[in-house]
């Protein structure tokens, strides 16, 4: 694989301007005004793994949308590498703190980036680091270097809980055996210093209801005789958390694993800057659960928050009313042993039980997964040391994410099979937010990266 750098410098254009291709797509998965553009995505992943290279591609039918399944078969005595992904992405909103438009790609350069960066939704989560994968498959291909067997799993509801993933995985269990399963949907330290997460959060996120009186009212005639659920709701919330930001609902920290201070001081060794992390998000202070670092209350510790709040009106102008209803949508970031549908319960029990009798509450849960930590010490997690160390000149470290991915707890069940997390994304890359945007030096190197793995995974499981 001496010629995967000269390879990709060849084709770095092409590959830039596929990609730009697929970020063009609006494949919103959680609004069906897009369904038909998610349905188009699919399609568009189709074609890009039959012309990278794959021997069988097929487009799978689920209960919502399809999974793309592809694979490449070289020899069944051989390993066999699963690569999952998803073409989804989040909604754009909030439209008009973008700089330009969500899917009219361009390349932007900026003070990490000064190769340039592309600019869309999806760019780094995850069609652009999904994409490395299928280019890293057509070096192997057109070269004759693949090393192994290689299956693709590429998903269209990853960004409203993977609903379909465990409905196909289950009847498919055969089809997607494999030996190892990689994924890149996470990120590094940065440019200089790469770093494999092995820890991911679990998830449980859900939509509270409060309603007062059985119609909006005049609040000069009401206020002050009758709740206001916007109110109500807002002192709900806030007493969900104690003045140390520790969560009041009972239980909540029942299963909570609590790292050696050894552990956190492994944890401590990896580059961080609290000013440039304040300077990023033009904070002038940080803010969470006392008695711990960031890194550790953005990695280690469960969290509570509000995703979003409405209630009333919020039109232009003013109009006197108390709101019959206001709601809220809570996503809870769990850690490994935490059980998602548990604290799902617990939380539901708690808000309902401070309600005061003047509303009433309904708590709707959404979706949610398990935590993940993959271990050090496996075959997979050291051919993707050895691939980064290879590829950047430098060992990269092993850290503890703060998102989820709550398909790989499923993946182990389900499959027998532990998952490594190649991600190439930076925290400044905007995934979730206006002007998300993937680095180009992020991208090709990911492309170079992905294949040695493949070289180091079959080399070590001799």
């Amino acid at each position: 694989m001496d010629d995967i750098k000269p390879y990709v410098q060849q084709h770095k254009d092409r590959f830039i301007n596929e990609l730009i291709d697929l970020l063009k797509i609006p494949s919103v998965s959680a609004d069906s005004a897009y369904s038909q553009d998610v349905i188009d995505m699919s399609e568009a992943v189709k074609k890009s793994l039959e012309e990278a290279g794959c021997d069988k591609v097929e487009i799978c039918d689920t209960p919502g949308y399809p999974i793309v399944y592809g694979e490449k078969i070289i020899n069944p005595e051989l390993p066999t590498v699963l690569v999952y992904g998803h073409y989804d992405v989040q909604p754009p909103d909030p439209m008009d703190l973008w700089t330009s438009p969500p899917f009219e790609p361009v390349i932007k350069k900026t003070e990490i980036h000064p190769e340039g960066a592309i600019f869309a939704r999806g760019a780094c989560d995850d069609k652009g680091q999904m994409y490395m994968h299928v280019k890293a498959l057509e070096y192997m291909v057109r070269t004759n270097t693949l090393p192994c067997n290689v299956k693709f799993m590429i998903e269209g509801e990853e960004e409203v809980g993977s609903k379909s993933l465990g409905w196909f995985v289950e009847r498919n269990q055969e089809k997607l055996k494999n030996d190892v399963i990689l994924i890149s949907d996470t990120g590094m330290i940065s440019n200089q210093q790469p770093s494999i997460t092995t820890g991911l959060r679990g998830l449980s996120y859900v939509e509270v209801e409060v309603t007062g009186p059985n119609r909006d009212l005049h609040s000069g005639l009401y206020g002050g005789a009758v709740a206001n659920p916007i109110n109500i709701l807002a002192k709900m919330i806030a007493s969900l958390h104690d003045e140390n930001n520790h969560i009041t609902i009972p239980g909540f920290y029942d299963k909570v694993e609590e790292l050696s201070r050894e552990e956190r001081d492994e944890m401590a060794k990896a580059p961080f800057s609290l000013e440039n992390y304040k300077k990023a998000l033009d904070i002038d202070d940080i803010y969470g659960e006392a008695g711990y670092v960031t890194n550790e209350r953005n990695s280690i510790r469960p969290t509570l928050d509000v995703n979003g709040i409405w209630g009333g009106y919020t039109g232009e102008g003013a109009k006197t009313v108390i709101a019959s209803k206001a709601y809220a949508k809570i996503s809870m970031r769990l850690v490994p042993n935490q059980d998602w549908e548990e604290i799902t319960q617990l939380f539901t029990k708690h808000f309902e039980s401070i309600a005061p009798k003047s509303v009433k509450v309904k708590v709707t849960p959404h979706h949610g997964g398990q935590g993940y930590v993959t271990p050090t010490d496996s075959i997979g997690y050291q051919a993707a040391a050895k691939a980064y160390n290879e590829s950047f000149g430098v060992k990269p470290i092993p850290v503890r994410s703060g998102g989820s991915i709550p398909i790989v707890a499923l993946f182990e069940k389900e499959l027998k099979s532990k998952t490594i997390m190649m991600g190439f994304g930076l925290d400044s890359d905007a995934i979730h937010s206006p002007n998300e945007h993937f680095g180009v030096f992020n991208y090709l190197k990911g492309i170079e990266t992905i294949p040695l793995f493949y070289k180091y995974f079959v080399e070590l499981s001799k």
